[in-house]
């Protein structure tokens, strides 16, 4: 049985508008629960076969889930570089850390 013990926010970009009215991307952030999971080593593997460093697996309800691709839990800002759907009702978000700019939480 999952438990949806943590709290992760989920990050989606929209458009907004400054004050002379351009169009500039604005992050839109939820809150929602999550359960943490280990990534498996044989996915690790994989993975870094491909240049990427999965670190962090989150189950989260499907219907909260709208194609974020960036996260932040416990402080530190992720991006989700794959997913998954075990059932119809929980999806898998397979997360590693962002490098560079905007790797804690304070934005892009």
């Amino acid at each position: 049985m999952t438990t949806y013990d943590n709290e992760v926010i989920l990050i989606s970009i929209g458009i907004g508008s400054d004050v002379l009215g351009n169009q500039i991307p604005i992050e839109e952030v939820s809150v929602i629960l999550c359960s943490k999971k280990s990534v498996s080593r044989s996915e690790f593997y994989a993975a870094s076969a491909n240049g990427l460093k999965p670190t962090l697996l989150l189950t989260i309800h499907t219907y909260e889930y709208s194609g974020q691709t960036a996260l932040i839990f416990e402080g530190t800002r992720y991006e989700v570089i794959k997913t998954y759907e075990p059932s119809f009702e929980e999806i898998e978000l397979t997360c590693e850390p962002k490098i560079g700019k905007g790797s804690d939480s304070d934005g892009d």
